[in-house]
């Protein structure tokens, strides 16, 4: 496993943009769940944000690709919206133990 953050860097609603061994992902909690992506839009394949760990829609309720609009489900990755709907932001496994962030086992 590899440490990623302190649980408390992703706050309840927020999202945070990380550097790991040359992948950008992207880690969004809510409901009290931790949600860790690669930052890529599946349409282009490139970096979500449009300014630093700003990765959400105005409601705070989706992810949204800055570059077209694409909105993706926070919970499942799912694009609901957009020229990729259908497609899938690429998850990566991860657990919240002892108040550290873990990713499990990153490609």
């Amino acid at each position: 496993m590899i440490r990623l953050c302190n649980g408390t860097d992703v706050a309840e609603g927020t999202s945070k943009g990380f550097q790991l061994d040359g992948q950008s992902l992207l880690a969004v909690r809510k409901d009290g769940t931790l949600h860790v992506y690669l930052n890529r839009c599946p349409h282009r394949g490139i970096p979500l944000e449009w300014l630093p760990d700003q990765f959400l829609d105005s409601s705070g309720s989706l992810i949204q690709c800055a570059t077209h609009g694409a909105l993706f489900l926070i919970e499942s990755g799912e694009c609901v919206a957009g020229p990729c709907a259908g497609a899938y932001l690429r998850p990566v496994p991860s657990i919240e133990r002892d108040g550290i962030i873990w990713l499990q086992n990153p490609e």
